[in-house]
């Protein structure tokens, strides 16, 4: 089973969301590494670009599979991971913590609580399977 950080929130695309006073830290789960496997690529947002919720804002690359990463809430980017960009393995061996990809400044920090906490995303994980 997936590591699962009872503090985050998570989307149903398998992306996380940490609130860090009126900003919130984005990165992909646990469980979204493990299925995407050895991650050799990263594409990432600028500072200042903004995205409404679901927008596509980068690319992670493995050597199975390519996805979009994409906003779990609309908001605009304060900060990214750029060391990330040049190893992005790092995302397979600490999703949660130095693994972070974006920090963002929500249009409405409430729809934070919009997203699944921890029980219901690991439910949501065990209904996918």
């Amino acid at each position: 089973m997936s590591k699962i950080p009872a503090n985050y929130r998570f989307s149903n695309d398998d992306e996380w969301v940490r609130a860090e006073g009126d900003e919130v830290v984005i990165g992909i789960t646990d469980h979204a590494q493990d299925a995407l496997s050895d991650i050799v690529y990263l594409q990432l947002p600028d500072v200042g670009d903004s995205f409404g919720a679901g927008d596509a804002f980068g690319v992670v690359e493995s050597v199975k599979a390519a996805a979009d990463l994409l906003m779990p809430i609309a908001g605009e980017v304060t900060a990214v991971n750029t060391p990330l960009i040049d190893t992005p393995e790092l995302v397979n061996s600490d999703p949660y913590g130095d693994a972070w990809m974006i920090r963002v400044r929500p249009d409405n920090i409430a729809d934070v609580d919009g997203l699944m906490d921890a029980a219901a995303y690991e439910k949501f994980l065990a209904e996918r399977e």
